[in-house]
């Protein structure tokens, strides 16, 4: 079993049913697209296809023409892979009879000791211990694209929130709680290119940032039960 980090509003998307999907960063990057190899001593991995295979694939399989035969035997290995049952860890803290979860209180939540309010300190979720996990996802699908590749569908998949502004930013129109229907649709691409922003650091947005589109990983999942789970 392996460890999965996510940030606190996408653990509430999860909670709330709203996530199925996460996409990381190809590290390396690879000069053209990927395809996985079912068989062989490098099954379960992903490398360049032959340099003439976009003849028969299309122009997307098309590789640089300077590529290095050094840089055709690369092989990458994705984070996780379909089948694999993975814990999420989560921003938490240990209470006095159990583990409590920073996604369980709202932004504006206060608390209080003895009547006076304190200040709750919060563990990061990298330091989450395995006992402390609550939430258990199944890998369902594993793929590599580009990042500006995802569609409407997939963009509701990761969590994106429809009722965030940037969803209505280019169609000049927001919805309101007295009148939610009011005739406007949400881009749900343009929510989660704002969502995919605020997770890489301001320095690495020119590599890794939206508009740098990225070579992806995509991984589809699906909550399930710790039960019957192997611990090894």
């Amino acid at each position: 079993m392996k460890p999965i980090l996510f940030n606190t509003p996408m653990v509430r998307a999860i909670l709330d049913g709203r996530k199925s999907c996460t996409r990381r960063i190809v590290n390396p990057q690879p000069q053209g697209r990927l395809c996985y190899t079912f068989a062989g001593g490098d099954c379960g991995t992903w490398g360049y296809p032959s340099k003439t295979a976009y003849e028969n694939w299309g122009d997307e399989y098309k590789l640089p023409e300077d590529i290095t035969d050094e840089e055709l035997k690369r092989r990458w290995n994705p984070p996780y892979h379909t089948d694999d049952i993975l814990y999420v860890r989560e921003t938490w803290r240990k209470g006095l009879e159990r583990y409590i979860y920073r996604a369980d209180y709202s932004d504006t939540e206060k608390f209080y000791r003895g009547g006076k309010e304190i200040e709750m300190k919060w563990h990061p979720s990298i330091h989450m211990p395995k006992e402390a996990a609550r939430i258990w996802l199944k890998v369902t699908d594993v793929r590599v694209e580009r990042l500006q590749e995802i569609t409407e569908e997939q963009a509701c998949m990761e969590g994106t929130d429809p009722w965030d502004e940037a969803c209505y930013e280019n169609n000049g129109w927001h919805p309101t709680l007295s009148d939610p229907d009011s005739g406007g649709d949400p881009n749900m691409i343009d929510g989660f290119h704002k969502l995919w922003n605020s997770t890489i650091k301001k320095s690495d947005l020119d590599y890794y940032g939206w508009s740098a589109n990225p070579w992806v990983w995509v991984i589809e999942f699906e909550r399930c039960e710790r039960g019957g789970v192997d611990e090894r």
